[in-house]
């Protein structure tokens, strides 16, 4: 409870001083970060995908709609708003404003980015990462994989391809239909108990669980403002028990819900910030926002946490037996470590390297997918591009971030140092240097 409350009072003091430096509603920068959202929702009237929330007020939404997608005009709009940014961020001397500015002319770069791909102009796979997310993402032989491979291959017993022996053990864990919702719910529970025992959180905060179909993801956090979210469950294919634990902190706490309504409170609410009720998907901010819902499961269950609580509770929940869990979850840390195989995945497709009867070889045989998921994995690549490298080289930029950010090795420690990221503007440059200078 002690560090609960530091933690607040510092983020009090932080937004208490800011408001006195911002001067919000006056500074000229205000006034660029309305022209920021604007530009955004505009995009997004053509984009579908371009807006993943926004909770800013309905006078920044467009007006009007041209009938064909004006991308030059778009894009003559942010190189004229990055210009302005820069200028300011050159002249200010309070670290705050040059943040900011720094911060939206990095989304500015992405928002360049992803309407060129939204118009049929595409480029090399790194090329659109670091425009879009601001960071390039190591690269792996295959070499690489195989050996992850080949240590899975002795861990698993049994004759038979390591692939079909680790399928056979997973299936032991699959959640029953009738099953779904309440180990959800109980998976949920935790994490957010275990957040909340770290993070005071709005009191009106809540979210609704849905299960759908026909999605390319396993799972979306709709974040709606004000506290809410929306959270869906692709159902169409099985999933397994590790995925409620997983899904519940990556989508809920202290993943996405968390990490939105800690900047709306904090960032929109508190400080007056207008560019941050704009969520653009296709930005750093992305980075950020995997990387630290991928994160937060490990924050949450620490060591081996995440094992206990499914062997005593979701699995009984489920109704499945706990023969073999143990070994389960020491394959999926292997199995987590050839995630960076969807990156080279990503890479081959967008670099026309890669096939699509090779890359679903490569999801097969490296991410070790069964087949209906490498083929849901393949299509979600094809649409979502360099997107895939939030989750792994996200996750490992905010590990090592916070590893950095750590004055010890305490659990409450990595909480608060993980509750800076989620209610401040911070870009995966960012993370890349606070760890280059540890």
């Amino acid at each position: 409870m002690k560090n609960k409350l530091l933690f607040v009072s510092v983020l009090f003091l932080f937004a208490c001083n800011t408001r006195k430096s911002d001067n919000t509603g006056q500074h000229p920068l205000h006034l660029l970060a309305e022209k920021y959202v604007r530009l955004g929702l505009n995009i997004g009237q053509y984009d579908p995908d371009f807006v993943d929330a926004y909770y800013g007020p309905d006078s920044l939404k467009p007006l009007t709609r041209q009938a064909t997608f004006p991308k030059d005009s778009f894009q003559t709009e942010i190189t004229a708003l990055k210009a302005a940014l820069q200028q300011v961020a050159d002249t200010t001397q309070t670290d705050t404003i040059r943040i900011r500015a720094n911060w939206m002319r990095r989304q500015l770069t992405a928002f360049s980015r992803r309407i060129k791909i939204f118009s049929g102009e595409y480029s090399d796979f790194d090329t659109e990462s670091k425009e879009l997310f601001d960071v390039v993402a190591p690269t792996y032989p295959e070499t690489h994989y195989q050996s992850l491979v080949a240590e899975l291959n002795r861990l698993l017993p049994g004759p038979g391809a390591v692939q079909d022996r680790f399928q056979q053990l997973a299936n032991r864990f699959i959640i029953p239909k009738d099953k779904l919702d309440t180990v959800f719910k109980a998976a949920i529970a935790e994490a957010r108990r275990r957040t909340l025992q770290h993070y005071a959180l709005p009191a009106t905060e809540n979210f609704t669980l849905e299960y759908v179909s026909g999605k390319p993801w396993m799972g979306y956090n709709w974040y709606k403002g004000n506290y809410v979210s929306l959270i869906q469950i692709s159902a169409d294919l099985q999933i397994f028990i590790e995925k409620a634990i997983d899904l519940g902190c990556h989508e809920g706490y202290p993943g996405h819900h968390v990490y939105n309504m800690l900047l709306e409170k904090n960032l929109y609410h508190d400080k007056g910030w207008p560019e941050i009720s704009l969520y653009p998907l296709f930005s750093p901010q992305s980075l950020i926002a995997e990387g630290s819902a991928n994160y937060g499961i490990e924050i949450a269950f620490p060591g081996t946490e995440k094992n206990t609580f499914t062997k005593n509770v979701l699995l009984p929940l489920a109704g499945l037996d706990t023969t073999g869990i143990d070994t389960y979850f020491q394959a999926l840390a292997i199995k987590g470590q050839l995630n960076y195989a969807r990156n080279e995945v990503g890479r081959g497709l967008l670099n026309g390297s890669m096939s699509d009867t090779t890359a679903t070889q490569w999801l097969l045989n490296y991410t070790l997918l069964n087949q209906e998921a490498a083929a849901k994995g393949l299509q979600f690549i094809k649409k979502n591009r360099s997107y895939v490298i939030n989750y792994n080289y996200g996750q490992d930029l905010i590990r090592n971030y916070i590893a950095a950010a750590e004055k010890g090795n305490q659990l409450s420690d990595r909480w608060e140092s993980f509750g800076r990221l989620l209610t401040n503007e911070i870009t995966p440059t960012d993370l890349i240097n606070a760890h280059h200078a540890e």
